[in-house]
Order: structure tokens, then C-alpha cells, then sequence
């Protein structure tokens, strides 16, 4: 562990959740680009060998905490990143509690930090707040249509709490705050378990099993690969905007599509399985994100393929299947 400030970077900015899925990414770009990072993360959904190539690195420091109960950070800081919570629905589902918990009190408690030190604060909202949308494609102006005392609520409605927290401290007391709206994101890194559709598809192509598209498949997805949305969530760091800012790709693939598109990719003779839609399920997803253009300057661009292909391969090796039958 270095000590803080001692890998000289100009900024340093502390990451919750930072173990993550797409919170490891983060602290790999912003090391990379010269920052000094403190990641949080209780490893309940992280793991520790997401951060494997940052072990030992200066700059770059791991303490293990559950923000939903202290933040506490010695040192200068200059940004903080809250991306602490459970993300997929399996995982907040299985911890409902606990995902109200860090997206409430962590959210408070990541705030305080940032008070303290006049840090710029950037939550790492989502798509998820928009519900089942009756607006297509989303834009930062549509309210959502969520069901508040539904299954999924834990992470909407905490996820929505956390963004109207975040404002009203901009607005009581001047916080300079960054709002971001993550829409679906996949590649490595994403955990076997996971349970989204991508990662669900991946295995079960290539372990030739049916793939379980639920309801008919003419439901929608919107997919970012999580390099291009990294991207953005620096350019926000980086920023002075507020938002909210919609963060994902534009395109738009029906469950169907994607499930074709997988077996094709790993050369599966799997077949298509249709179960029921689970409830409250969004039919469409696709964010409008000429706010993150014009303000961020930014755009996805890993094509659909190429970022599934690196996902495959990754999922591949952590559960010991065979290479992709085609690359």
C-alpha cells in the first residue's frame, strides 16, 4: 500500500466499489493516466482480482470498507467516484438490504468526503432509473416509469434517491457534483455469476446449452463496451457538468438478435429457450446520448462483436471452458 499522494500523481481521486466490475476498470484508466487512486470495497460483489494489475503499483492504494457504514480517507483528495452498489439483478436482489444501504447512507457518507476536502463528487447512477420506459429512446428529461414497491425498486429507487441527494446538496450547499446514467454494460470482468444477459449468453453458447431469452426476445438492449464507457466516466471526472449525463451505446439489439449474435460468435449448436418475462423487466433500452456528446465530447466505439469476442474469451478462462470456436 503506498502512502497517500506517493505516486506523485497531480489528482487524487478515491473510487467506491472500486473492486468492481466496471469500478476496476476505472482505477486502471485513471492510474494510467497519471492519477493517484484509493479504492473502497468490501469484496461483496468486487473481487480482489479484479484489481490484480494494480497490486503494488504506486499511486494506487486498496482499503477494505463498507461505505454504507464509514468512508473515511486520510490524505488529500480531489474527486470522489461512488460506484458502490450491486448492479446486476441477481446480486441486489439476493442483498436488498444492503443496496438500499450503500446507494442511501454510502451515498451520504461518499458526499461527506467530498465536503470535507472540496472534492468534486461524480455518482455513478443508471439506466435503471427510467423503469420500464414509456420515452424512447431516454433522454435526461424523462422522469422514468418505475414501480416503487416492486422487486427491482431496491436499486431503482435507491439509485433515484441517490441522484435527488446528490442535487440537493449542489443546491443547498454548492457541491460540485457529477451525474452519470450507466445504460448496459458488459465485457471482462463480468462475473460468471453476473446474471445479465450477456454474460448468461456467453456460457451458455459455449457450454452448447439453450440460451434462456425470456418473453418473446423482442425486448430491447442498448450495449456499451466497458473500455468506451470508462471513457466516459473520466471525461465526467475531468468535467465541471452536473447532468445527469446518459452514458452508453446508442444501438439497439432485440434479446433475440444478441442471442443469434453469441451463437454465431462461439460457433455454439445451442438453441433458444423463451421463459417468462420476469417482472418489471424493461421492454426497451436505448439512451439518447447527445448530452454526453456535446458536453463530454464523447462517443462509443467498440463494435458489438469485437467487445463480445474479449468478453467470450474472458468468461472462457475464469470457468475452464474450451477457446471460441471462431475468432
Amino acid at each position: 500500500m503506498t502512502e497517500p499522494g506517493a505516486g506523485g500523481g497531480d489528482r487524487r481521486v478515491v473510487v467506491t466499489g472500486g473492486a468492481g466490475f466496471i469500478g476496476s476498470h476505472l482505477c486502471e484508466a485513471l492510474v494510467g493516466r497519471g492519477y493517484d487512486v484509493v479504492c473502497l470495497d468490501d469484496l461483496s460483489t468486487g473481487r480482489a482480482e479484479n484489481l490484480a494489475s494494480l497490486e503494488g503499483q504506486r499511486g494506487f492504494e486498496f482499503q477494505h470498507c463498507d461505505v454504507s457504514k464509514a468512508v473515511e480517507v486520510s490524505g488529500p483528495v480531489d474527486v470522489v467516484a461512488h460506484l458502490a452498489s450491486p448492479a446486476s439483478p441477481p446480486h441486489y436482489l439476493a442483498r436488498p438490504l444492503e443496496t438500499l444501504a450503500v446507494n442511501s447512507r454510502g451515498t451520504e457518507l461518499a458526499l461527506d468526503l467530498a465536503a470535507a476536502h472540496s472534492a468534486r463528487f461524480v455518482l455513478a447512477s443508471t439506466s435503471e432509473v427510467y423503469g420500464d420506459p414509456e420515452e424512447h429512446p431516454q433522454s435526461e428529461g424523462y422522469w422514468g416509469h418505475v414501480n416503487p414497491i416492486g422487486p427491482r425498486s431496491v436499486y431503482d429507487e435507491s439509485k433515484r434517491y441517490a441522484e435527488a441527494l446528490t442535487m440537493a446538496r449542489h443546491r443547498a450547499q454548492g457541491a460540485d457534483v457529477g451525474i452519470v446514467r450507466i445504460f448496459n454494460t458488459y465485457g471482462p470482468r463480468l462475473r460468471p455469476d453476473d446474471g445479465r444477459v450477456v454474460s448468461n449468453f456467453v456460457l451458455q453458447a459455449m457450454r452448447g446449452e439453450p440460451l434462456t431469452v425470456y418473453g418473446d426476445g423482442s425486448q430491447t438492449r442498448s450495449l456499451c463496451y466497458v473500455d468506451d464507457l470508462v471513457e466516459g466516466l473520466v471525461s465526467m471526472i475531468e468535467s465541471a457538468e452536473v447532468g445527469p449525463v446518459n452514458l452508453g451505446r446508442p444501438d439497439e439489439y432485440t434479446v433475440l438478435e444478441l442471442a443469434r449474435t453469441i451463437i454465431e460468435l462461439t460457433g455454439s449448436p445451442s438453441t433458444i429457450e423463451h421463459r417468462p418475462l420476469p417482472m418489471d423487466d424493461p421492454t426497451r433500452r436505448r439512451p439518447d446520448i447527445s448530452v454526453a456528446t456535446k458536453v463530454l465530447g464523447w462517443v462509443p466505439t467498440t463494435p458489438l462483436t469485437e467487445g463480445l469476442r474479449r468478453t467470450a474469451v474472458y468468461l472462457a478462462d475464469q470457468v475452464g471452458l474450451e477457446p471460441l470456436r471462431r475468432s
